[in-house]
């Protein structure tokens, strides 16, 4: 535990220290202003009249994860593939350190900072809330929705980096293996009944559509918990193939 914690210390500097990061946060914050402004000005222009704070957050949500889809990666790629180009995993191996406790101190740095990215946008529904009180609830389960996702990309991510000593290669394939993990529910009238429940169950942005909605299911939080489970395994085994075989 104290090695991973001495691990997240280091990696977690470097995301700070790291002009990428401030580009990355930049970049997200940006895209979630003009999805929530976008999305507001058009339930303003719409809703007739009706509660615009309805079905708001359902498409807010919704728009945020791409968010998270074109960012995550950049904060992923660099976190094995980095290391393993400038020869530093050797120094990583040569101290008495576990897969494990180097893989958990990456992992838990880049969640953190993804969950200060996502921090900095609830200052969007706090100002809505000031203008106009709603239920906390809807937008919470949003967020945990968000995290989770996050969280799945940031698993993907570092196996993807396990693989490589390139950081656009890195992102590249993350980027490309979860835009496959979302597009193959698109062509849904294509497919038959059984393909498409088969799609959907294993498609993390169809399980992420409850908590857009505002409720927390026990079924997607045990998806998504084992989604990240699995990735994570392949890192591990792909960082202790390596091991065995000298290639640091």
């Amino acid at each position: 535990m104290r090695n991973a914690w001495a691990i997240y210390k280091k990696e977690l500097r470097a995301y700070f220290l790291s002009p990428l990061f401030w580009v990355v946060c930049s970049v997200f914050l940006c895209l979630s202003g003009y999805y929530f402004y976008t999305d507001l000005a058009s339930f303003v222009q719409f809703s007739f009249g009706q509660n615009i704070l309805e079905n708001f957050f359902q498409v807010l949500f919704v728009d945020m994860r791409l968010g998270l889809l074109v960012t995550v990666p950049l904060l992923t790629a660099r976190l094995l593939a980095e290391e393993r180009k400038l020869g530093t995993i050797e120094l990583l191996y040569t101290y008495p350190l576990r897969d494990g406790e180097i893989f958990a101190g990456k992992f838990a740095a880049c969640a953190t900072v993804m969950m200060v990215m996502l921090a900095l946008t609830t200052a969007y529904p706090a100002w809505l809330y000031a203008q106009q009180p709603y239920q906390w609830t809807g937008a919470i389960a949003g967020y945990l929705g968000l995290i989770l996702l996050g969280v799945v990309f940031i698993s993907c991510g570092l196996f993807v980096s396990s693989l490589t000593d390139s950081q656009a290669i890195a992102g590249v394939g993350t980027l490309f293996l979860l835009l496959l993990l979302w597009i193959m529910s698109w062509n849904e009238a294509a497919l038959s009944l059984s393909v498409v429940d088969a799609v959907k169950a294993v498609s993390m942005f169809d399980h992420f559509l409850m908590f857009a909605q505002g409720v927390i299911d026990s079924g997607d939080l045990f998806y998504y918990a084992l989604f990240t489970i699995f990735f994570s395994s392949l890192t591990l085994r792909s960082m202790e193939s390596r091991r065995w075989r000298g290639k640091r």
